[in-house]
C-alpha cells in the first residue's frame, strides 16, 4: 500500500531541509565538488558523442582530459598573465582617470564645480580616498580570494572530481533512476528531462555565447588600440548570461576608457561603441537564438533573484547552484500550474458540469 500523500510530502520536505542544512553548514568545503560536477555535466554530451564515434567511455574521458589540460596550460601561459597585468594596471590608473575627469568637468562646466562648493569638496575627498584605498582594496580582494578558493584545491581536486564524475556519469544517472519511488518515477523522469533540457539550453548555450562574445570583445578592443581591452572583454563576456548586462557594463567601461584615451578622436570613440553594438546585434539575432533557443524559460529577473538569494544563504557555492535550482523551480512551477489548470480548484462548477456531461 502506497504512503499517503501527506506522509510523502512530510518525508520529502524533511529530506530537502536536511540537504539545505548540510549545504549551509559545509559551505566552501563543497566548492570543488560543485565545480567538478558542473564541469562533468557540461562535458557529458561531448563524451557521449565520442562514444557514438566508437570510443569507450574511458577513452572518451581520457581524450577530453588531455584536451582540457592542454587548453588550461595554454590559458595559463598566454591569457591569464596578460589579464592579471591589465587588471592591476587598471586599478593603478583609476586615480589618474578620476583626476582627468575632474579636470574635464572643471574646464567644461566650471559653474558646477566652484572650488568653494560642497560638490568640489566632495570630489576632492573622493579622489584622495580612492587613491589611498585602491591598493588596500586590491590586496584585500586578492587575500580573500586566496583564502576562499584554495589554489591547490582548484588545480588538483576539481579536475580529479570532474574526471571521475564524467567517467561514471551514465552509471550514476541510471542508479538514481533505479532508486526513484516507483509510483512517481515516470513523472519524476519527465520533470528531470525537462530540467535537463532547460539547463542544457541555458548553461551550455550561454556558456558558449559568453566565451564567443568575451573573445570577440577582447580581441576587437585590443585591435582598436584600447588600453585594458582584454580585461574589459573578459568582464563583458563574463556577465553576458544576463541579457544586455554584459554589453551595458562592458560598453560603459570601454567607452568611458575610450573617452579619456581618445578624447577628441570621435571616430575612434565611435569605433569602440560600434564594437559593442555589433556584439549586441550578433548576440540577440544569431548567437542566443542558435545556441540557447527561445524556450529556456529563465527570465533575467528570476536569475538575479536566484543569484541574490542563494548567494546570501550559501555564499559562493550558493551562487554556483543558483542557476540549476532556478531552472528546476521554473519547471516545477510550470508543472504545478498545469495541475492547477486541470484541477477542480480552477475549473469550479463549470468543470464539474463538463465532467457530468
Amino acid at each position: 500500500m502506497a504512503l499517503p500523500v501527506k506522509d510523502q510530502l512530510r518525508y520529502w520536505s524533511i529530506a530537502a531541509a536536511v540537504f539545505a542544512l548540510i549545504l549551509w553548514a559545509l559551505g566552501d568545503v563543497l566548492l570543488p565538488f560543485v565545480i567538478g560536477g558542473a564541469i562533468a555535466y557540461f562535458l557529458d554530451p561531448v563524451a557521449d558523442r565520442l562514444e557514438r564515434l566508437g570510443l569507450s567511455r574511458m577513452a572518451a574521458t581520457a581524450v577530453i582530459t588531455v584536451v582540457g589540460v592542454l587548453g588550461f596550460v595554454l590559458a595559463i601561459l598566454m591569457v591569464v598573465p596578460a589579464l592579471i597585468t591589465q587588471l592591476l594596471d587598471l586599478v593603478d590608473v583609476l586615480p589618474d582617470l578620476f583626476k582627468q575627469l575632474r579636470s574635464f568637468i572643471e574646464k567644461q562646466f566650471p559653474s558646477l564645480l566652484d572650488r568653494e562648493s560642497s560638490t568640489h569638496a566632495m570630489l576632492v575627498s573622493f579622489g584622495e580616498t580612492l587613491k589611498s584605498k585602491t591598493g588596500d582594496v586590491m590586496q584585500t580582494v586578492l587575500t580573500s580570494l586566496g583564502s576562499a578558493i584554495n589554489i591547490v584545491v582548484l588545480l588538483v581536486i576539481v579536475p580529479v572530481v570532474a574526471v571521475y564524475l564524467l567517467l561514471d556519469w551514465d552509471r550514476m544517472t541510471a542508479r538514481i533512476g533505479e532508486l526513484l519511488p516507483r509510483d512517481h518515477a515516470p513523472i519524476i523522469r519527465r520533470l528531470a528531462g525537462e530540467i535537463d533540457a532547460v539547463l542544457a539550453s541555458f548553461v551550455r548555450g550561454m556558456g558558449t555565447v559568453c566565451l564567443i562574445l568575451g573573445t570577440y570583445y577582447a580581441v576587437a578592443l585590443m585591435l582598436a588600440g584600447l588600453q585594458f581591452g582584454l580585461i574589459v572583454g573578459f568582464i563583458a563576456g563574463l556577465v553576458t548570461f544576463i541579457p544586455y548586462l554584459g554589453a551595458l557594463i562592458g560598453g560603459s567601461l570601454a567607452i568611458g576608457l575610450a573617452l579619456f584615451q581618445f578624447w577628441g578622436d570621435w571616430a575612434h570613440i565611435g569605433l569602440i561603441a560600434g564594437i559593442f553594438a555589433v556584439g549586441q546585434v550578433t548576440e540577440g539575432n544569431f548567437l542566443t537564438p542558435k545556441l540557447v533557443g527561445s524556450s529556456v524559460g529563465l527570465h533575467p529577473v528570476w536569475l538575479l533573484l536566484a543569484l541574490s538569494v542563494f548567494g546570501a544563504l550559501f555564499g559562493f557555492v550558493g551562487m554556483l547552484i543558483a542557476v540549476p535550482v532556478a531552472a528546476a523551480l521554473g519547471v516545477l512551477a510550470r508543472f504545478a500550474t498545469s495541475l492547477y489548470l486541470d484541477s477542480r480548484l480552477y475549473t469550479g462548477l463549470e468543470g464539474l458540469d463538463q465532467e457530468t456531461e
